[in-house]
């Protein structure tokens, strides 16, 4: 089960006695929001008949959580949206994926908001135009080491596979809103993703922060090592994004439609996710030959692929992660997390 990092907020409507559960609320508002999407297609924003447009979609295949990537392109829904689209599998860092949506080399892309919005600061002209879903980052105690809740943290190290990773960042904003001083009061040390089990046998850290399926592997092969110390599906983000689709600012000013479309086709692609997560397993596991497809499958169920807002939600979303890190000292003192927010995002469906 997974354990809140977060405390839930003062006057939170989450109660046991809710009828309703995360899942089916995040589904309800899914339904509502491919509703709303369906009613884009038939307004004048829809795309026109024709020949389809040609779009370079840039992803990183080693990213079990981009399935709906996959799933738009296996089983139509770009095409049904009138997109000829090219995938794009980019194995660099994250500037280098941007750099290329700016100048060009590809036209949309996703990958974490976390790793998004420092680079973004810095200039990059594209635009954040949709979402994927939430709900892909992890940490982990090391019960030998009595680390199973976030208040054991102090005086401890916390292996990451990069001092700027989305694990390192998110979880360092959050240890400091609550009262962690995460500089003195505990220590980041980088490992590869892959042997962040092996520093916690050597010793070397009493707890790990990645992403997965990383984690979930790391804890299939040392079974009872760890415990769940928090994840971003719970707490205050437990309905937030995670992952996000951006686009070119020359390719949403001049082809509005087209990101439309992209952004129609990863919402519907992350619904058929949610519904199916056994065939969307199958179909990505072509992508993913070291993880068995029933890994895959548990995987992808645990994602909230039903919770991809767009429009006015996008933006206060990017609003929101904008002044966590604006608070934390990544974003610079001068940036304005409403004017970045509103900057940054572009309602293509509107």
């Amino acid at each position: 089960m997974k354990k809140d990092l977060l405390l839930p907020e003062p006057g939170s409507l989450h109660t046991a006695s809710s009828s309703w559960s995360r899942r089916d609320i995040l589904r309800a508002g899914g339904a509502a929001a491919v509703a709303g999407i369906g009613g884009a297609l038939t307004a004048g924003n829809a795309w026109s008949a024709g020949s389809p447009q040609k779009v370079t979609f840039a992803w990183s295949a080693v990213a079990f959580c981009l399935s709906p990537v996959v799933v738009a392109q296996e089983k139509g829904f770009f095409e049904k949206n009138g997109l000829q689209v090219e995938l794009l599998n980019w194995g660099g860092s994250t500037d280098q994926l941007l750099e290329a949506l700016a100048t060009g080399k590809a036209d949309v892309g996703v990958g974490l908001i976390h790793r998004w919005l420092k680079p973004l600061e810095s200039g990059f002209d594209v635009k954040v135009v949709g979402s994927a879903h939430g709900g892909c980052l992890r940490m982990l105690g090391v019960k030998e080491a009595g680390v199973s809740d976030w208040k054991q943290l102090k005086g401890k190290v916390i292996g990451v596979s990069d001092i700027n990773s989305p694990a390192k960042n998110f979880f360092g904003i959050h240890l400091a809103k609550r009262g962690v001083d995460i500089e003195k009061d505990v220590q980041w040390r980088v490992y590869p993703a892959d042997l962040l089990d092996v520093a916690v046998k050597k010793g070397e850290v009493q707890a790990i922060a990645d992403g997965d399926p990383n984690l979930y592997l790391i804890e299939k092969r040392n079974q009872g090592v760890f415990a769940e110390i928090g994840n971003n599906a719970t707490g205050e983000y437990k309905d937030k994004i995670c992952c996000i689709t951006g686009a070119r600012g020359e390719f949403v000013r001049n082809n509005k439609p087209a990101a439309a479309a992209v952004v129609r086709s990863i919402i519907q692609a992350s619904e058929f996710v949610a519904e199916n997560p056994n065939e969307a397993a199958k179909l990505y596991a072509k992508y993913s030959p070291k993880i068995p497809v029933e890994d895959l499958r548990a995987l992808l169920t645990n994602l909230t692929y039903h919770n991809h807002p767009t429009g006015s939600v996008l933006r206060d979303e990017v609003e929101y992660f904008a002044r966590d890190f604006h608070t934390a000292g990544v974003l610079k003192k001068s940036t304005d997390p409403v004017r970045f927010a509103n900057h940054v995002t572009v309602d293509v469906l509107a």
